[in-house]
């Protein structure tokens, strides 16, 4: 007979979780010895260690009371069971850490891949990354609001990026970024602006529609707050008849000051 410290030498556990099999009713208590001690038998033993090999396999302890009792039908049908679910638990780990290790690059956190992707190409075009951060957080707020059109958004962002002028605009919003508001910088940036805003007027694309107006509202409010320069090429833009930022829109002749009516009139000539 057995005491409680040899039968956990013998099935190579400790007695604490010895202990935790009787509590748990996996290991029946045993009869005491005149001194009171627990004695223990060679089926213990046999039983503990198959406890012990079937936590060790990975199966949880609320299931190894059932495998335990069960025949070999039974049996193998109980471990094809923990097997499916620890194989699903296996896929979420590692997506889990797929996804960990996306947010330790900080953009991936709310944002899809195919923004990341677009904002590692405006790195490769060498854009600053305080301008990177401030496009970053208008397409999280996008995504927010409208997720399940970012991708088709960001594709047309890419097939702009091949624009010669797309890319001169962020070169020179790039260099124009931390420098004190220059004019002429700035009227060469609402050049190339309205260059971009009548191309796509006229291949008949109108820009950001999918946003409702308190978001477009926002994502401009956060533009002028954090670019020198903003209101001014704003006001520069009003001037030849466009409005807005994140929605560059045609400002009605009607609406225009006299001087630039007629700028426009002798435009459309």
């Amino acid at each position: 007979m057995l005491t409680i410290s040899q039968l956990a030498t013998y099935a190579g556990v400790t007695t604490r979780a010895v202990r935790h099999y009787h509590q748990i009713g996996l290991l029946p208590e045993p009869g005491r010895d005149h001194s009171g001690y627990r004695s223990y038998d060679a089926s213990a033993v046999v039983r503990l260690i198959r406890i012990r090999t079937l936590a060790d396999a990975g199966v949880p302890l609320a299931r190894v009371q059932e495998l335990l009792d069960a025949d070999a039908e039974e049996f193998a049908a109980g471990v094809e069971e923990i097997d499916k679910g620890l194989r699903a638990e296996a896929r979420r780990l590692q997506d889990t850490r797929k996804r960990l290790a996306r947010l330790a690059a900080g953009e991936h956190l709310a944002l899809p891949q195919s923004v990341v992707g677009y904002l590692d190409r405006l790195r490769g075009l060498g854009v600053q990354e305080r301008y990177i951060e401030l496009e970053r957080d208008a397409w999280i707020m996008i995504a927010a609001q409208v997720p399940h059109l970012v991708d088709a958004v960001i594709t047309k962002k890419h097939e702009a990026l091949e624009h010669p002028d797309m890319r001169e605009l962020y070169r020179v919003v790039n260099e124009a970024l931390d420098a004190p508001p220059d004019e002429a910088r700035l009227y060469e940036i609402a050049d190339i602006l309205e260059r971009l805003m009548i191309a796509a007027v006229q291949a008949g694309e109108t820009g950001s529609g999918y946003l409702d107006d308190q978001l477009v509202n926002l994502m401009d409010s956060s533009v002028l707050e954090s670019a020198p320069g903003a209101e001014r090429l704003l006001a520069i833009l009003e001037e030849r008849g466009w409005k807005g930022w994140t929605r560059i829109e045609r400002v009605p002749a009607d609406r225009l000051p006299a001087a630039d009516q007629s700028a426009s009139s002798l435009e459309e000539c």
